[in-house]
């Protein structure tokens, strides 16, 4: 029997495994991600963080999601990575999608995202008799944000299962993202998680990629304040010349829940 140390770690609802990828050597990693984040059987968790070195930046990421896929990028899932490896940041965090930044202050943490891109607005999608609207771009992995109105009242999972799965963003799929205006510069959010298969209580690359096309569609400043479903504040904030977004940094609260050892 194998013994792994782990955290268990929590961004603004999103929770996580961290390991350091050594302890985990010569594993399956997708079969210890299924297993670890089970919340029966596991820890549980939305997905599983391996942290390790990197010749490129100070750290290196990896994600698996509870289903054992592998993803490009996760922005709470980065955030965690940041304080739990937050002497080793110069640099930065290596990930799948490049190397964040990132910024660690108490329990607040900054990271800094590549740039968005393939930003595409209004693709009519047909969701049973009538045409949806919805918005489409990559903040690290890709995102569909929806407008709503009636956030509460939004089928999160049917809805976003549908469009998760849509011919018009295959074969990869998407995540889902349906957000309701509460002011100028702030918005209400709920997501479906691709490779979770279900809502989370906060996504933060879902989190960006809201805050990046509510201020394509009118919002004021370049600072956008989330309400995300977890009840915790998220703030994005981005350099904006027409339609090109840079500089973008997503900011939230990290917060340790426990250690422990893992029997394999």
């Amino acid at each position: 029997m194998n013994k792994i140390k782990f955290a268990k770690m929590v961004a603004s609802g999103n929770d996580f495994v961290l390991i350091n990828e050594p302890e985990a050597r010569g594993m399956n990693f997708a079969a210890l991600a299924r297993n670890l984040c089970d919340r029966k059987f596991g820890a549980g968790a939305d997905g599983l963080l391996l942290i390790g070195r990197s010749r490129m930046a100070g750290v290196r990421m990896r994600i698996f999601n509870t289903d054992g896929s592998e993803a490009e990028m996760c922005g709470n899932g980065a955030r965690c990575a940041a304080y739990f490896a937050k002497s080793c940041l110069s640099g930065g965090i290596e990930t799948k999608a490049g190397i964040i930044g990132a910024k660690v202050s108490g329990d607040t943490v900054r990271i800094r995202l590549t740039d968005p891109k393939d930003i595409k607005t209004s693709i009519p999608i047909q969701v049973g008799r009538r045409i949806m609207k919805v918005n489409f771009l990559n903040t690290g992995v890709p995102h569909v944000v929806v407008f709503v109105q009636g956030l509460d009242k939004i089928d999160v999972v049917a809805l976003g299962r549908f469009i998760r799965y849509h011919r018009k963003f295959s074969p990869a799929g998407t995540n889902v993202n349906f957000i309701e205006v509460l002011g100028p510069d702030a918005i209400s959010i709920r997501t479906y998680e691709r490779g979770v298969e279900d809502e989370t209580l906060a996504c933060g690359t879902g989190s960006t990629a809201s805050a990046i096309i509510f201020a394509l569609k009118g919002a004021n400043g370049n600072r956008i304040k989330l309400k995300t479903r977890g009840g915790e504040a998220l703030k994005v904030y981005f350099e904006k010349k027409g339609d090109k977004f840079t500089n973008v940094w997503l900011e939230g609260k990290v917060r340790l829940v426990y250690q422990g050892v893992y029997h394999v």
